[in-house]
């Protein structure tokens, strides 16, 4: 397995900054688990942005409960060599008055990877789709040791 090196903060940072996909994981209001993976971008590390259908599961799950779990990793890592960043956060629609920021944020790291640029009228009730955010309040790596889903936690943002 990959360990977290001499400095996790910085293994964590490479790892969220390498990959495309954020697991993102969620709840209905019975408490049945639904996940999904989400094209993201993210803000400092701590504020991850994804564009979804509100119609989505885990868009309806967010809105009766906004509180969610997540995890960035190499998927095509071989076997035994992964590492992940697992992530508690806080999920919301972004509102109105942070939207240009997001979509700024959302829009350069799309078009970092072949994407396009996003605008407000690309995401909204007439578009069928919102830009999302989960503010990440906690974060964690597997230990150096390789124990089984042993975490740790990172102060990544």
């Amino acid at each position: 397995m990959v360990g977290m090196g001499d400095d996790p903060v910085r293994t964590a940072r490479h790892i969220v900054d390498a990959q495309r996909y954020l697991v993102l994981a969620t709840a209905d209001r019975t408490g049945r688990p639904w996940s999904t993976p989400v094209y993201f971008a993210h803000d400092r590390y701590r504020t991850f942005y994804w564009v979804s259908s509100p119609a989505a599961a885990h868009s309806r799950n967010i809105e009766t409960r906004p509180d969610v779990g997540g995890v960035v990793f190499d998927s095509a890592a071989p076997i035994g060599t992964g590492q992940g960043v697992y992530l508690a956060a806080t999920a919301a629609r972004v509102p109105a008055t942070e939207l240009a920021h997001a979509l700024a944020v959302f829009s350069r790291r799309s078009l970092d990877h072949g994407g396009r640029a996003w605008t407000t009228a690309d995401v909204g009730e007439a578009a069928g789709l919102v830009l999302y955010r989960a503010v990440a309040d906690g974060y964690w790596m597997l230990a150096k040791d390789g124990a089984p889903d042993h975490r740790v936690p990172v102060a990544l943002s």
